[in-house]
């Protein structure tokens, strides 16, 4: 699974964004989909991530009520819609898919891309 993130970009304080992520081949439905950041000179840390059986999906602490992450498996694609946006968001944003492939557990990784969030 190749994972292309997409949709980063500068965004005024207060501000809306929206992230995406497409997959190739369509098989995406069959795993988790995550959402990460990672901030100049911090760990990489998760931000969403949305299971593959009933698309429940779970937020950190830090961005609950302002990001909402959503599937879409028939087009083999997520979407991380980011509002009201913090200085403290400012990250380079990954996605990521992890599920099991037979006997085997794989983790795919998008490239990142940048959100700056202006002062």
């Amino acid at each position: 699974v190749q994972l292309q993130a997409s949709g980063g970009g500068l965004v005024q304080p207060g501000g809306s964004l929206r992230l995406s992520c497409a997959a190739s081949g369509d098989r995406l439905r069959f795993y988790a989909i995550g959402w990460f950041r990672q901030a100049p000179g911090k760990e990489r840390e998760g931000v969403a991530c949305i299971n593959s059986h009933d698309g429940t999906v779970y937020y950190s602490d830090s961005v609950k009520g302002r990001f909402t992450a959503t599937r879409d498996n028939a087009e083999n694609t997520a979407a991380l819609r980011m509002d009201s946006l913090k200085s403290e968001d400012t990250a380079v944003y990954y996605c990521a898919a992890d599920g099991w492939e037979g006997n085997s557990y794989r983790a795919y990784w998008g490239q990142g891309t940048l959100v700056t969030r202006l002062q």
